[in-house]
């Protein structure tokens, strides 16, 4: 119909080969605008699902379940059943066992082949062997002569033929020849390597001998002498027949298990007057093993009942108490050994049945519980990877490998308190690194989160009111040749890098705002004071001078008002801190009102990121307002409202939805921020809504730490998490925006 009409039109040739070749092009144009436009929306939104499924990717891992799976079984050799110990090395290439006549049998652990003999300088059977909780390797065997010898296990890595050789190395640090501990032989020993001595316990004859050999080095031959020095414990320790002791890496407490489940804590931190320290029930049931956790700061107590508890000391009513923390749950048989993880806060238990259980404890975590044998293991070693596991039970030795790669991982790790060894109360948390191998992760997501709202919150409680006020005053009553001055200079902020800002915060803004801290909350109070005065002495003023200045051009004449008061504020600042809080705010808050002030803080971070924020704001806000239809505000007035009733009750409601939008970007813009945050705040991942406190946020987090993570590493995807987090947060809150948009837009589309 639309071409018949053309070619009918009279005196206009519509068909010309130049029109027709216009219209053909313009026609092309169109579908490429338009596919292009499809093209380009939908290239957005994959990029966002690309980036949520790497994201994701990378974040499954962590939730993957634990499994034991059987690499290789072989018969155990006949001395197998004289072992007393098992250790297998780094690579779980190599295994060790200790037998009764003080030999150390090397063998392959995946084929049981005999590798190497060593024999241990003993000229008795072997009763006991230890190895320090410490992770120094250090060993102890004590022998039925009442002697013990000190070893130390090690491993030798060498490539002859470019393949692997793994040989093991055994020294002596403290000489080759047995210590003299008692006259009958050991039963339960423990030893416990410090810097300056070194401590010995164990029992004969059903009596507590302990030891400590202080060490002297000779400052040209690094050689290490001891010297013995016998240590009177307390009377009545030994009243129920003892069963196991432990001494804790630091050498302040010794545990002394004895009966059916009483633990007796003895003050040993000078051994020269040791004394009990507290006596205790550790359950209604019988225990059956007990083990120190990795660092020997928790030990782990199984009970007849298929139950693993940990305990470790608490601060309570400025005293040391040993509390229990958390249980695990193996079954219905007893507990029959618990091992330690040689490098995490994990461990192994089994019960009489053959059922191995994989647990973590920081975590709170039973990762996994499986029936391995059908006959109760009699030694079990894992190795210092926690990768392979090595076993023996009836006569057959068992090598399995271990996968469970990121046991660190809970919902209760993640985003719920967590009791931490040496912590005297649960709590939020995020500590990813240290520098001992004992260190227990804390790797609460919570003091991020709350870090990350906090600085969004302060910034935009400077950046919103300002900016939506700022772009009314633009849009609807600055003149027009002001608007077109003011509006591009305050959009060029935007252009402003974020780590300049972040630069000027840190070096220059939070020392400036340490030293001045009255005068800054003195602007709060003279600027606006300033201008309602001014305002009050230009509405005094006779008309004929107001009206000199042009309509919409009087906000000019506010600046040197606020520069003049901004000057008194900060002019007077020292005064008002004499009067007012004895010479120094911060001291005052600190003693006073009890709230600590970090010279990087919020309120820095507030200022900075609201500068930043504001000009986002501003624009979206500006636009909306000043788009609002002219024929609107004109019916307005035109039916006798005033100005201001206009700009509330049509304008503000039109451009809602632009604004509403405005301030949601800008909310997105200030949660994703990391340069001010990262350089402004001090970076302390803590949980206090004080605005003179630092915080540490997602983005912040990710940018400082993940160069240094190991990459498939528990904290490498644990920051992928964090960044799957604040990609969830930022689509959630722009979604809820979006919809909340459309409804105003709906509601006031009338208007």
């Amino acid at each position: 119909m639309y071409q018949k009409s053309i070619d009918n039109s009279p005196g206009i040739d519509f068909n010309t080969p130049a029109l027709k070749k216009y219209r053909s092009l313009r026609f092309l144009k169109d579908h490429l605008a338009r596919w292009g436009v499809a093209a380009g929306g939908l290239g957005v939104i994959l990029a966002i699902l690309l980036i949520f499924f790497y994201l994701l990717y990378e974040v499954l891992p962590l939730f993957k379940s634990a499994e034991i799976t059987p690499v290789s079984s072989y018969s155990s050799p006949q001395q197998s059943a004289q072992s007393l110990f098992m250790a297998v090395e780094e690579q779980a290439e190599v295994g060790m066992q200790v037998e009764r006549s003080g030999n150390l049998r090397f063998f392959a652990t995946d084929t049981g082949q005999w590798l190497q003999n060593v024999r241990l300088p003993v000229d008795s059977e072997v009763s006991s062997v230890v190895s320090d909780a410490s992770v120094s390797g250090l060993m102890a065997a004590g022998l039925t002569n009442g002697s013990l010898v000190i070893f130390k296990q090690g491993y030798k890595v060498t490539w002859p033929d470019d393949k692997r050789k793994i040989s093991p190395v055994t020294s002596y640090p403290y000489g080759d020849k047995p210590l003299p501990i008692a006259n009958a032989a050991l039963d339960q020993l423990v030893i416990s390597d410090g810097d300056d001595q070194l401590l010995i316990a164990a029992t004969s004859n059903q009596q507590i001998v302990m030891s400590a050999f202080v060490k002297e080095e000779d400052f040209l031959t690094e050689s290490v002498t001891i010297e013995r020095q016998d240590v009177t414990l307390p009377l009545g320790l030994a009243a129920k027949p003892v069963r196991r002791l432990f001494i804790d890496p630091e050498q302040r407490w010794l545990y002394v298990l004895s009966g059916t489940n009483q633990l007796t804590v003895v003050d040993i931190g000078n051994v020269n007057r040791p004394k009990i320290h507290q006596t205790l029930e550790l359950a209604d049931v019988g225990i059956t093993t007990i083990e120190f956790l990795l660092g020997g700061v928790s030990l782990l107590v199984g009970d007849d009942k298929g139950s693993i508890s940990q305990w470790f000391m608490v601060q309570e009513d400025e005293d040391l108490k040993l509390k229990k923390i958390r249980s695990f749950s193996l079954g219905n048989q007893a507990v029959d050994k618990i091992v330690p993880e040689h490098r995490r806060k994990g461990f192994l238990a089994t019960d009489t049945s053959g059922r191995v259980g994989l647990f973590y404890t920081t975590s709170n975590r039973t990762l996994l519980v499986k029936s391995l044998t059908k006959d109760p293991i009699e030694q079990m070693a894992v190795a210092p990877r926690g990768n392979y596991l090595l076993l023996q039970s009836g006569g057959e030795t068992h090598f399995l490998q271990v996968e469970n790669e990121h046991p660190e991982v809970s919902w209760s790790a993640l985003w719920q308190k967590v009791w931490y060894e040496s912590y005297h109360q649960p709590d939020y948390v995020w500590q990813s690194s240290a520098s001992n191998n004992d260190f227990e992760p804390k790797l609460s997501l919570m003091p991020l989160s709350f870090g990350t709202l906090k600085a969004a919150f302060y910034a935009m409680l400077l950046a919103t009111p300002l900016a939506i006020c700022a772009a009314i005053f633009t849009a609807y009553f600055m003149a027009p040749s002001m608007r077109r001055k003011v509006k591009p200079v305050i959009e060029l902020m935007e252009a402003l890098p974020t780590v300049i800002l972040g630069f000027l915060a840190g070096l220059w803004l939070a020392p400036f705002i340490e030293n001045q801290l009255v005068g800054i909350f003195a602007m709060l109070m003279f600027i606006p004071a300033g201008i309602l005065l001014f305002a009050f002495a230009w509405d005094s003023l006779p008309s004929s001078i107001r009206h000199q200045v042009p309509d919409g051009l009087q906000a000019g004449l506010l600046i040197p008002v606020v520069l003049l008061s901004g000057a008194l504020a900060m002019s007077l600042s020292s005064t008002l801190e004499i009067v007012l809080f004895g010479g120094d705010m911060r001291t005052w808050l600190t003693t006073e009102l009890a709230i600590p002030y970090d010279q990087r803080n919020a309120l820095v971070v507030g200022l900075a990121m609201g500068f930043a924020v504001i000009p986002t704001i501003f624009s979206i806000a500006e636009d909306a307002i000043f788009s609002v239809p002219k024929h609107l505000s004109y019916g307005s007035l035109a039916l006798g409202a005033t100005p201001w009733q206009t700009l509330t009750r049509v304008v503000l409601l039109t451009a809602s939805p632009g604004i509403f939008s405005a301030v949601m970007i800008g909310m997105g813009r200030a949660v994703g921020e990391t340069m001010i945050v990262l350089m402004a705040t001090g970076n302390t991942p803590i949980m206090d809504a004080n605005i003179f406190e630092g915080m540490r946020t997602l983005a912040a987090n990710i940018a400082v730490e993940m160069p240094e993570s190991e990459v498939g590493s528990s904290h490498y995807r644990i920051l992928f998490l964090a960044a799957l987090v604040l990609f969830l947060f930022t689509f959630l809150v722009n979604t809820a925006a979006e919809m909340v948009r459309h409804r105003l837009r709906k509601k006031y589309s009338s208007l």
